[in-house]
């Protein structure tokens, strides 16, 4: 029972520390609970130990993930309970296997081999077809930014590894403390632990002290047309929203406005791509920058290719028929008065909504089991590189469409491809007044400071808003707000160190968890 409510108060701790409503802090010592159950069961030879780990870890991350993202069940109730189980059974392994390796290392290793298989764990949750990585250790800071302007050096993974470093210096404080009983060793570690936690805090701070945006500015237009989407969106069709989008942008639009950004799939009749031309979101975003020459406009759509040729087939397409395939987009598009047209299909999906991840070996067993979140139920089709849009004068924005933008080293292919400010275009509507929408914005202030690029974010609703590149929301409009936001946000050409390198420290972790995984099993032949 005891080591149930130690693997009980990790979980509250971690759900305490969560943004938008939680307070970071606890973050430095959430595992420091489930960490000594773990030591305990361990040392004490007790029998069934790994199936026992695994169960106590299994509480610790469910109680974390149903309490923060819970939210998920207003969209898919299906799709929610399948996140939260599946991720905390990985989470729960990850902590299983720390446990079988412990087994056979020195305190050191094993320590070192959780932190680093951690942020393996972390790093999978960016890549494979199963991606969500929403609960990574490093975006608890979100709300926090002003702790974490060396972000731009490390990203969040460097987040992670300071939270870990954090709980070690608990961890080993309470071990040696419950060996010697001495207060010293109490006093040494909360010191040593102060220091780890202010040092960082600290030199965010000198950084953010010393850090000058840049002068060169855009005029932008951000709209919010707040179209219920399971009563209103897919009911409504193109030919009443394109009035509604230039009514909206009229009432915000100065002699100086150089950009009007509209969300995610604004658009969501289904447009061929063949015949954008002719559709009612050219027209009537040609009829607004017709009216206004030096106005571009930037929004969501959601496009199709049909065809018949075999050779086009790619590993999304859907197929209708005996050679009849289509290819299902969510695509940004970009028109100006140049006659110009731009666009970008969406590339990292929402698994079980735009995405069947591993059908080849899923579709056979669990049938389609695609998720209805309204309008057409398919497999959506992406593009290999991060395109960027280039505005009338020159200036080149990211079309960053809705989940893109929880993926730190993904946006950093658009800023390397020359993107100067950051358009994130989304639709957090499906999940409700919850805290789904608002960890989602606070989610965006980090890829701010990881680029350095100011942001304008139109949500259909949720909140829109502007950040600037220290990741400070400048002007929000709320949940459930219809209207648009007006104002200048920074251009910045300058690359970080986070933008030219990526993920350093994740890259690196596997292999060091690998050496010692190695290695604990060589010593234990070795020992027997």
């Amino acid at each position: 029972m005891k080591h149930l409510l130690y693997a009980f108060s990790s979980g509250i701790l971690l759900a305490l520390s969560w943004p938008t409503y939680g307070f970071p802090l606890l973050l430095f010592f959430s595992f420091v609970p489930l960490l000594l159950a773990e030591f305990n069961i361990r040392t004490l030879n007790i029998k069934f130990s790994n199936l026992k780990i695994l169960g106590l870890a299994y509480v610790t991350f469910f109680t974390w993930n149903i309490t923060t993202t819970y939210w998920l069940y207003f969209s898919t109730p299906f799709g929610m309970w399948f996140a939260v189980l599946a991720n905390s059974l990985l989470m729960s392994l990850v902590f299983l296997i720390y446990h079988i390796v412990a087994k056979r290392v020195d305190f050191k290793a094993s320590i070192a081999f959780l932190v680093c298989l951690w942020i393996s764990f972390e790093l999978l949750h960016l890549h494979w077809d199963f991606s969500w990585p929403w609960l990574n250790l490093g975006n608890g800071f979100s709300d926090f930014s002003n702790w974490i302007q060396w972000y731009e050096y490390t990203g969040t993974f460097g987040g992670t590894l300071w939270v870990w470093l954090g709980n070690i210096i608990f961890f080993k404080m309470l071990l040696i403390y419950r060996q010697h009983k001495e207060k010293e060793i109490i006093f040494r570690g909360i010191f040593k632990a102060s220091l780890l936690i202010l040092l960082p805090i600290l030199v965010s701070y000198v950084i953010l002290w010393n850090y000058s945006e840049s002068e060169k500015t855009v005029d932008v237009v951000v709209l919010q047309p707040n179209i219920n989407p399971y009563t209103e969106k897919y009911n409504t069709s193109d030919a009443k929203i394109g009035p509604l989008l230039n009514r909206l942008a009229v009432q915000g639009i100065n002699d100086s406005t150089e950009l009007v950004i509209a969300p995610e799939t604004v658009y969501a009749d289904g447009t061929s791509l063949k015949n954008f031309s002719y559709s009612y979101a050219s027209h009537y975003s040609k009829v607004l920058v017709k009216n206004h020459p030096t106005v571009n406009f930037l929004g969501g759509i959601s496009m199709y290719n049909r065809f018949s040729d075999p050779e086009k087939v790619k590993k999304q397409t859907n197929q209708i028929g005996l050679n009849d395939w289509y290819d299902d987009y969510n695509s940004a598009f970009l028109i100006n008065a140049t006659d110009s047209i731009q666009m970008y299909h969406k590339s990292k999906l929402v698994v079980g909504v735009e995405n069947f991840p591993y059908q080849s070996f899923l579709k056979p067993i669990l049938g389609n089991i695609m998720i209805d979140l309204g309008g057409t139920v398919a497999m959506k089709t992406t593009q290999p590189e991060r395109s960027v849009f280039e505005l009338k004068n020159g200036y080149k924005v990211a079309p960053i469409i809705c989940y893109e933008s929880v993926y730190g080293e993904y946006v950093t292919g658009y800023v390397n491809n020359g993107a100067e400010f950051l358009a994130i275009i989304t639709n957090d509507a499906w999940w409700g007044n919850t805290q789904g929408h608002k960890q989602h914005l606070s989610y965006a202030k980090l890829r701010a400071i990881e680029n350095r690029r100011s942001i304008a974010r139109s949500a259909n609703t949720g909140i829109s808003a502007l950040i600037n590149e220290k990741g400070k929301i400048e002007s929000t409009l709320g949940y459930e707000e219809q209207g648009q936001l007006s104002g200048k946000i920074s251009r910045n050409s300058e690359i970080t160190f986070y933008t030219k390198h990526g993920d350093i420290i994740a890259r690196v972790a596997p292999f060091i968890a690998l050496l010692i995984f190695i290695f604990s099993f060589l010593k234990y032949k070795r020992r027997r």
